[in-house]
């Protein structure tokens, strides 16, 4: 048996390098000879082997990282649509029932609802812009047709249009007055193009083909039962501000149809200073032509200025399917005279200290309504007395003058000045309201007093009179002393 003997190096080592040198000498039967392979060799062998290794090693990794990308990245594919086309239909928005006399806005619903029935994915096929399902460039036109409407708006642009959407499109219409009730059909067309096919032309361009189309469509329109009111005449009865008085309308249907139960209601209109106080009038049966007064009274604030000021009435009746309606608002102008005032149109009285006298004064009414049973008072203040500060003037028309008389005293110490006595009116409007004015002022002056009247006044006089008449005593005492006794 052959055996490999080791033998230490130099180091001490076992030399495992020197293979089977013992064993060919000893073993007569090896055919092989002993070779030896020396360390420099050996390692030579053993770096080309490394370097075939790593080459291998990088040759593999490149082939599995390009099978890895090709099996991980999927072919770019386009769509291509085979069939489809738009479906449009179109409704009104909310309610489709209007009222005659009204001016509204009408918003017609335009939706799609086509479908792409076909289409091809496939590598190689360019994306198209478009599908055949959209609706572009939409255009919609309201015609009035048989339809009681007056349309106010052009046609309606609204743009494409996709599959499954709906968008919106509103018009102005006016519903006359003398519109009947019933049913009617309003016309719609719609103005569109679409994709009616495409096709590809090498791998990067597309020749599209579109087709222009025009859709009819109807509509149901529904025109209510109503009546429609129109103000004829309007009276009012001596409307002052600070006053109140009475609004009479009258009302007429001009429609062509009937209001049972029908009701005025008079209407405050947002800060206008006339206030209704009576606002409902029972009409009742209110047929067309039919003419109807509605009487209102109302109140008028302080401060209001003589101008035409808003109000506004509506009817409100159960029209012929039984249904409680109300009327358009109609608005109007009612006038308001300037407040009720007097002003004293004689000059001032001339009063002495210590007199007593009849005060004469001239009211005049300077409102635009007159006044009925007016009285004037005065307040009297020292220097001045009065046994009968009441006096009555009577109706006043606007810009008439009254004239009030009262007894009136002034103290003998009185100033020689001018003063100014506080005097108001108190009247009835045209309603029989009471009303007070404002504060009016009776101009009088106190003057000196003339004549004997003045001297005795003066108290100089007095004092040299007074000493006149002693001295004349003392004279007529002393010559009666001296004459002889008979």
């Amino acid at each position: 048996m052959d055996k490999t003997l080791e033998k230490p190096d130099k180091n001490g080592s076992p030399d495992f390098w020197n293979v089977g040198a013992n064993t060919m000498t000893n073993n007569s039967h090896s055919l092989i000879p002993e070779k030896q392979v020396s360390l420099s060799d050996l390692h030579q062998q053993t770096g080309r082997t490394c370097i075939s290794i790593g080459w291998n090693f990088v040759l593999i990794l490149t082939t599995l990282i390009v099978l890895s990308a090709c099996i991980t990245t999927p072919v770019l594919a386009g769509t291509k649509y085979m069939s489809g086309s738009p479906d449009l239909s179109v409704s009104i928005e909310g309610n489709n029932e209007f009222t005659p006399g009204t001016s509204v806005p009408l918003t017609v619903m335009v939706q799609n609802s086509g479908l792409n029935q076909m289409k091809f994915v496939q590598s190689g096929i360019v994306e198209t812009d478009d599908n055949p399902s959209t609706a572009k460039m939409v255009t919609v036109t309201l015609y009035p047709g048989d339809c009681p409407i007056l349309v106010k708006s052009d046609s309606q642009m609204i743009g494409d249009v996709d599959s499954s959407e709906s968008v919106p499109a509103t018009f102005e219409i006016r519903i006359p007055d003398e519109a009947r009730a019933g049913t009617y059909y309003v016309p719609i067309v719609l103005d569109y193009t679409y994709l009616g096919n495409s096709e590809q032309v090498g791998t990067d361009s597309i020749v599209y083909r579109y087709i222009n189309k025009k859709d009819e469509k109807i509509l149901p329109f529904v025109v209510q039962s109503a009546i429609n009111l129109d103000i004829v005449d309007i009276q009012s009865d001596s409307i002052s501000a600070g006053s109140s008085g009475y609004i009479t309308l009258t009302l007429k249907n001009t429609g062509t149809d009937a209001g049972k139960k029908a009701v005025a209601k008079l209407v405050r209109d947002e800060n206008s200073p006339i206030i209704p106080v009576d606002s409902n009038v029972f009409l009742g049966e209110f047929n067309p032509d039919d003419t109807m007064q509605a009487k209102f009274k109302v109140s008028v604030s302080e401060d209001a200025e003589p101008q035409q000021y808003p109000l506004s009435l509506l009817v409100t009746y159960e029209n012929a399917d039984g249904e409680t309606v109300d009327t358009p608002v109609q608005k109007f102008g009612i006038p308001v005279g300037s407040k009720v005032t007097f002003t004293i149109t004689n000059p001032p009285a001339e009063i002495r200290p210590g007199q007593k006298v009849i005060l004469e004064v001239a009211y005049r009414n300077d409102g635009s309504v007159p006044v009925f049973g007016a009285e004037a008072r005065l307040s009297a203040v020292d220097p001045f007395t009065s046994d009968d500060d009441l006096a009555y003037i009577g109706d006043l028309k606007p810009g008439e003058t009254g004239i009030a008389h009262f007894k009136v005293s002034v103290g003998s110490d009185a100033t020689v000045k001018s003063y100014g006595l506080d005097s108001e009116v108190k009247y009835r409007d045209a309603l029989d309201d009471s009303q007070i004015s404002d504060t009016i002022k009776i101009p009088v002056t106190i003057v000196e007093k003339e004549g004997i009247g003045a001297l005795l006044g003066n108290p100089i006089v007095i004092a040299v009179l007074l000493m006149i008449i002693l001295g004349a005593g003392y004279y007529v005492y002393t010559n009666r002393k001296a004459m002889p006794t008979k």
